[in-house]
């Protein structure tokens, strides 16, 4: 094990490899909007050999930097849904309290199983969804849509939001898995706005990372609160995040819409064979 875990100091090798895992995260997690967490957390558990609850602590704080340095890169970009993602974040955050409550009475081979099974019920729905095809130029938006250009065509790319309830039940879902898991949330956020809220995966990559941050705080909040945070970790996982998420933007600058689909599918199904693997050693 590289941490130890009561006097909760941290050896140099541990340090070094959360920050190596920190960039890949944070590179995958800026890509797909999803934060990273859902990447760092089986890495932290499995490999450093930290407690669920502190691998899900230290995650948090890396998912608010990522979703600072993804925010602050597509600003001005149209990619952000702002009207659409505080609607969302009410619900977000309302699920993020209530995981972070939660998170105390489960233990930790529980929280490994739901994991898992929320990776593969995710990527199920990634792989059989399809993104709905654009609205004309002119069509009507609504309140919520909105229009873009799209890097590879050059064209406008315009999209209403469909099924605004489904999309806030899984908001508040999101939120709880956030907190009680240690990801950012926009694993369940980002499949359900492609899928069937009709939002194209560019905005709901850059709207989910948008609010992932809000969520994760109240989180690392909580976490912090019960003496779960280990400092030199999270800020191992930060400065890793941070370098990573500017080399996932430049990627996903240059990736297909497709391509990130498909990535994002095939990670949650390895992802989530680790963690099962681990909950029932």
């Amino acid at each position: 094990m590289l941490v130890v875990l009561l006097t909760m100091e941290v050896s140099p090798v541990a340090a070094l490899v959360t920050l190596l895992m920190g960039t890949l995260s944070g590179s995958l997690g800026a890509m797909l909007g999803i934060g990273g967490g859902v990447f760092l957390v089986p890495f932290l558990v499995l490999v450093v050999g930290l407690p669920f609850h502190q691998a899900a602590a230290v995650s948090l704080a890396a998912v608010i930097a990522t979703s600072t340095a993804v925010s602050a890169a597509t600003a001005g970009r149209q990619l952000i849904n702002l009207r659409l993602g505080m609607v969302l974040e009410v619900a977000t955050a309302a699920g993020g309290v209530a995981g972070g409550l939660t998170a105390q009475m489960l233990a930790p081979q529980t929280l490994q199983v739901i994991f898992a099974l929320v990776a593969l019920f995710i990527a199920a729905v990634v792989v059989r969804g399809n993104e709905t095809a654009p609205l004309p130029p002119d069509a009507d938006v609504g309140r919520l849509g909105g229009r873009f250009t799209d890097v590879h065509t050059g064209q406008t790319m315009t999209y209403a939001v469909r099924r605004l309830p489904v999309s806030l039940a899984a908001s508040f879902l999101a939120g709880n898995l956030s907190t009680l898991l240690g990801i950012g949330g926009g694993v369940v956020k980002v499949p359900v706005l492609v899928t069937w809220s009709g939002v194209p995966m560019r905005v709901a990559a850059a709207t989910s990372a948008f609010m992932i941050g809000v969520t994760a705080t109240s989180g690392a909040v909580i976490y912090y609160g019960h003496g779960e945070m280990i400092p030199a970790l999270a800020a191992a996982a930060v400065l890793g995040t941070q370098m990573g998420s500017a080399l996932g933007l430049r990627a996903a600058a240059r990736a297909r819409a497709r391509g990130l689909r498909r990535l994002l599918a095939g990670v949650l199904v390895v992802v989530s064979c680790l963690m099962l693997v681990r909950a029932m050693a």
